[in-house]
């Protein structure tokens, strides 16, 4: 029996990380479409920041909404539906022939993305228990990761290919669709469903039967360690999507049609995302004792120097930039893995999902933030190597934050 159910562990946890590795396909594609955006619809880079924001928005809105709705209905449902939602709106965005339509399905886009993450963390909570539920966390995280790496691939190539920004649109999310149909079919909410015995369901029984979604928001709101963690992670995150959003513009310059070679360099961000995941889930087990915070501040700290490197070296030092670009994912997003891990051990298995949604709907909130901010620096300064600069800031903000004394505690 242990064996059987522990196939049906990871069946569950990488049924889980497949869907998941095609859902950045929908998503973060833009960046790879805002040059075209910009030059066929004849608006500024702030104006596409402010499209960038309107997803973000809708994103954290949905986080919001369907982490609290993870808590209460079926993950095998509300990932697919997603998925299927965001397929359709993507497909429309390649047929509008104007920029407010871009903005509006896009923001709708953000939303639908919305109902994939915190549903599959909370299916992961419910097969893995607490001693190896930050192993399976750092695996789904890393799954996030190669999403990117899926999607910069995909658009790379589909850039080289037609050079049309509606492709962008229209081919990476065809894959999403198969990959959601298989998770839907497959899926399990829980180990009662195949007849196991669920984790946890002696422990907390009267505070499951009473708590209803008021009272799962109260309790998480009110934690007030677990909302200092929430503020840095929103910090990381715009940190994150400065460089996920802005990397491609940087590095696709005006002349990147003669020159591949920068184009690629891009692709070793994403790469250094999901290798980050895995190496910062054995830093808090192993080298930081399980201390999430400590480990989270490390990466934050690194992702700030790397920030400033990729200001002072000049594009055209391809080797150098190479290993920056994977050091700059690692360290932004590897810290991930960790506050993820967080969820459970601050707040308990029955708010994991309300958890979830919370720090995500904060995390692209922030992000949402700066995307227009980012745009108006490259038009302003007309040099995207400034916003590397705030990056460096933002990254430190989140470092700070969640060095506060009161954190320090948590292991």
């Amino acid at each position: 029996m242990f064996k059987s159910f522990r196939y049906q562990q990871w069946k569950m946890l990488l049924l889980t990380m497949v869907c998941y590795l095609f859902f950045y396909t929908g998503r973060h594609n833009f960046g790879w479409a805002a040059r075209g955006l910009s030059e066929h619809f004849h608006v500024p880079y702030s104006t596409i920041g402010w499209i960038s924001f309107s997803m973000l928005i809708g994103y954290a809105i949905g986080q919001f909404v369907n982490g609290n709705l993870a808590d209460q209905f079926s993950a095998k449902i509300l990932m697919p539906l997603g998925a299927y939602l965001s397929i359709i709106t993507n497909i429309a965005i390649s047929f509008v022939e104007t920029i407010e339509w871009v903005l509006v399905l896009w923001a709708l886009n953000g939303f639908f993305q919305s109902m994939a993450w915190a549903p599959g963390g909370k299916l992961i909570a419910n097969w893995w228990d607490a001693s190896e539920r930050g192993k399976a966390y750092s695996f789904y995280t890393m799954a996030a990761g190669l999403s990117s790496v899926i999607t910069y691939l995909i658009c790379i190539y589909i850039l080289q290919e037609t050079q049309s920004w509606r492709m962008l649109f229209r081919l990476p999310v065809l894959i999403l669709f198969v990959t959601a149909t298989i998770y839907f079919i497959f899926a399990k909410d829980q180990p009662s469903d195949l007849g196991y015995p669920n984790f946890d369901e002696n422990e907390n029984t009267d505070a499951l039967v009473k708590e209803n979604w008021k009272t799962r928001y109260h309790k998480v709101f009110s934690n007030r360690d677990f909302m200092l963690v929430v503020l840095a992670f929103a910090f990381e995150s715009m940190a994150r999507y400065g460089f996920i959003f802005w990397v491609p513009v940087h590095y696709l310059g005006k002349n990147w049609k003669q020159n591949t070679k920068s184009l690629w360099l891009t692709f070793l961000l994403p790469l250094g995302m999901a290798v980050g995941a895995l190496v910062f889930g054995e830093l808090s087990d192993n080298f930081f004792k399980r201390n999430r915070v400590a480990s989270i501040r490390f990466g934050m700290l690194m992702s700030s120097a790397i920030a400033l490197a990729i200001y002072f070296t000049p594009i055209h030092h391809f080797l150098l930039q190479g290993i920056i670009m994977f050091l700059a994912g690692l360290f932004v997003y590897g810290p991930q893995s960790n506050f993820w891990t967080l969820c459970p051990e601050m707040l308990g298995h029955e708010r994991t999902g309300t958890g979830i949604g919370l720090m995500n709907m904060f995390g692209y909130l922030f992000a949402a933030l700066g995307e227009p901010l980012f745009g108006k620096i490259l038009d302003t300064t007309g040099n995207s190597a400034n916003i590397f600069l705030m990056i460096v800031l933002i990254s430190l903000f989140s470092a700070l934050i969640i060095s506060w004394k009161s954190l320090l505690r948590i292991q």
